[in-house]
């Protein structure tokens, strides 16, 4: 059966999407849901207009997340914590206080769910952190733990 997919569906498609999938996945999930509607005529205009859109906001949230990565990948973001002598710290610095730490200092709001493979860091010293802020905009975060 034809579905023009009304949102994005894992692994069937994206938004404005002419898939084709089986009668049962149709008439029992996308469609009842609200994620899909059965292809016609006068639906595929509709559907080229929805893909239409996706892409200019898929290009506009492209140039914000590389402005963004532009004004990270020079910056060192420095992170006080409490440690030992030997340099570990008393706890970690978690995903959440990076993200602190980032808005405090570059002004950027990041999601916590953007850092890619974040164990929280338990010893001072310069750490390196994947962010994704889109599919397409991917950097290494550079994040300093300095004792305080």
């Amino acid at each position: 059966m034809k579905v023009v997919l009304r949102a994005d569906v894992s692994g069937v498609g994206k938004r404005g999407d002419i898939v084709e999938v089986s009668d049962g996945h149709a008439r029992n999930y996308l469609v009842p849901t609200g994620r899909a509607i059965a292809a016609s005529e006068g639906v595929t205009g509709q559907a080229a207009a929805m893909r239409r859109s996706r892409d200019l906001r898929d290009a506009k949230d492209r140039e914000a997340a590389e402005a963004v990565a532009q004004r990270l990948v020079p910056m060192v973001i420095t992170i006080p914590a409490r440690a030992g002598r030997e340099g570990r710290l008393f706890g970690s610095v978690t995903a959440t206080d990076v993200v602190d730490a980032v808005r405090a200092q570059a002004g950027v709001e990041v999601d916590r769910h953007r850092l890619l493979d974040h164990e929280p860091l338990k010893s001072l010293g310069t750490h390196e952190i994947g962010v994704r802020l889109h599919s397409e905009v991917e950097f290494r975060l550079t994040v300093e733990v300095v004792a305080h």
